[in-house]
């Protein structure tokens, strides 16, 4: 699965390298910088968005369409980072969706909103 304070699998950030246009070496750099920005506003998210998963490793929040690409300026990050990020994100919760039967619900709110993952 995941290591303690990663919200995404190895599995899941080969896969999204390989469709990026980012070096696979520098997914998990980018996928902890965004976790470093992401922890300490958890109670925030919980607060705003729609917390739609839970589990030891991670949570999952609804967030509104265009919130990565204002987490990557935030970031500094390249617009091609912020969509491996982004969909590194998606890859991970789509995962979770197919192992809760949740698949097509997860699919239905990505038509809308965008999935953002915090490690515990």
């Amino acid at each position: 699965m995941t290591e303690p304070g990663d919200p995404i699998e190895g599995q899941i950030l080969l896969l999204t390298a390989a469709k990026a246009s980012v070096p696979p070496e520098r997914l998990p750099d980018l996928v902890d910088r965004a976790q470093t920005l992401l922890a300490p506003r958890r109670d925030r998210y919980r607060r705003e968005f729609e917390r739609v998963y839970t589990d030891a490793d991670r949570e999952v929040f609804l967030v509104d369409w265009g919130h990565w690409d204002d987490l990557g300026e935030e970031l500094e990050l390249t617009e091609r980072e912020t969509a491996a990020v982004r969909r590194a994100h998606e890859e991970q919760v789509r995962r979770i969706g197919r192992r809760q039967d949740r698949e097509g619900e997860f699919e239905t709110a990505f038509e809308i909103r965008e999935p953002v993952l915090i490690a515990r």
